[in-house]
């Protein structure tokens, strides 16, 4: 069976537990700037650099990963979020590129395949690709609306070296994540249709959006109903929300998506709202009795964590949704 094959008998089963966000948990470790360079011989301040961890302290990012998986997820993002040229330009990291998601990959996989061995329990790698700080839609400059910084096929070359690096490193899936700009979506999916007639196989795509505000667009302008029809050619394994909001304020949006798409949901909200400190404080019980309910309505196939969200998080909504 294939990957895409798997997922679905998978989910057919269950729902499906996705892990939460590797961010939190490296900072958590207190890193200096040092731990984040290791001996890449990089010049500029690689602290807050989480992506190159994955070179310089693989153990850590193996623990993470080892830790969500202790919580019930069988659904592993890979922490390469802003693993792409663009991105990593800020810190003058963009010859790692190909490096890093590879080695991003071969962690998440090696963990997966290990406790695989031990319970007999598929487990599926996700190849994340954020959104890159560039916007294909808007212009930076009010001055001038039409100025782009970046081209439609600079986007679509940067996402076909992460997305290639990913699915060498092993990488199940390519997750498009935390889309807030549906053309740089589209330029992430051609790059992973081009591997895919590259490498004469199938590449499943996963995709994500998030909403930035409670009307329910994403920065481009697209409602929730028009970015699936948007993306919906692309034939993606799971179609979903992440980040945006806490699970109370993505509920609405996650009942009209799951009305209208036909693949996989997949909602991975952050824990709550940031209070005045910027930080999140949502309860773990809180979060898990709160996506319980998307499970109970038939709403969402697999739920996972976002912003905020800690193991704890991750565990708590595997014990609500069990059985």
């Amino acid at each position: 069976m294939s990957a895409r094959e798997d997922l679905l008998a998978a989910a057919a089963q269950r729902i499906l537990i996705k892990d939460g966000p590797y961010g939190t948990a490296i900072q958590n470790a207190k890193l200096a700037a040092a731990d984040y360079a290791g001996d890449t011989g990089l010049q500029q301040d690689q602290k807050g650099n989480n992506d190159l961890v994955n070179l310089t302290q693989s153990q850590l990012i193996r623990t993470i990963c080892d830790s969500y998986i202790a919580a019930g997820a069988t659904v592993l993002a890979t922490n390469t979020f802003n693993a792409n040229r663009i991105s990593q330009a800020d810190y003058g990291a963009e010859h790692l590129v190909r490096e890093i998601n590879m080695a991003a990959a071969q962690i998440i996989r090696s963990a997966c395949d290990d406790a695989t061995a031990k319970d007999g329990v598929a487990r599926f790698v996700c190849g994340a690709m954020g959104p890159t700080n560039k916007t294909l839609s808007l212009s930076p400059d009010v001055e001038d609306p039409g100025y782009r910084e970046v081209t439609f096929d600079e986007v679509k070359a940067v996402y076909r070296e992460q997305a290639a690096a990913l699915v060498e490193g092993g990488a199940d899936f390519i997750l498009i994540e935390t889309v807030f700009d549906t053309l740089n979506c589209k330029a992430a999916i051609m790059a992973v249709k081009e591997l895919e007639a590259e490498l004469d196989c199938e590449v499943p795509l996963m995709i994500s959006l998030t909403l930035t505000d409670l009307s329910g667009r994403n920065l481009s302008g697209h409602t929730v109903e028009a970015f699936w029809y948007a993306v919906r050619h692309a034939q993606p394994v799971t179609i979903g929300l992440n980040c945006s909001f806490g699970a109370d304020q993505l509920r609405p949006h996650v009942q009209l998506l799951s009305g209208i798409a036909d693949a996989l949901l997949m909602a991975y909200p952050n824990a709550g709202l940031p209070n005045e400190l910027g930080e999140y404080d949502e309860l773990p019980e809180t979060t898990a009795a709160l996506v319980r309910q998307w499970a109970e309505n038939g709403r969402a196939n697999i739920l996972g964590g976002c912003c905020g969200s800690t193991p704890a998080h991750i565990a708590a909504v595997a014990h609500a949704v069990a059985g």
